[in-house]
């Protein structure tokens, strides 16, 4: 398992947490917007880990937009809740067999 398809699952459930209704907003407003600064870093890291390994980039790019409109109450809960779908899916996707299809086509 590749550190980018990590980050995606870890992404995926701290922004699927996050997007619980009323539990995910309170943590938002009560730590003054803190976790939507650390999921934007954490999204452009993960970000850089899916373009170095050439996986999938989708959900981290939906993280970033989710991390910088996250603080409107209901479509930040609709944003987190869809980006950790997405991240997960990604992260679940067998990736490998088709980088390995790719890398044969090359030699």
């Amino acid at each position: 398992m590749t550190s980018s398809r990590i980050m995606r699952w870890i992404t995926g459930a701290f922004e699927i947490f996050l997007g619980i209704p009323v539990l995910g907003g309170l943590i938002i407003a009560g730590t003054l917007f803190i976790p939507l600064g650390v999921m934007f870093i954490l999204h452009i890291v993960t970000l850089v880990l899916c373009a170095r390994n050439n996986e999938p980039k989708y959900g981290s790019i939906l993280g970033i937009v989710t991390s910088v409109v996250g603080w409107i109450p209901f479509v930040g809960m609709i944003l987190h809740i869809i980006t950790g779908i997405m991240l997960m899916v990604s992260a679940a996707k067998n990736t490998t067999a088709v980088q390995t299809q790719s890398v044969q086509n090359q030699n």
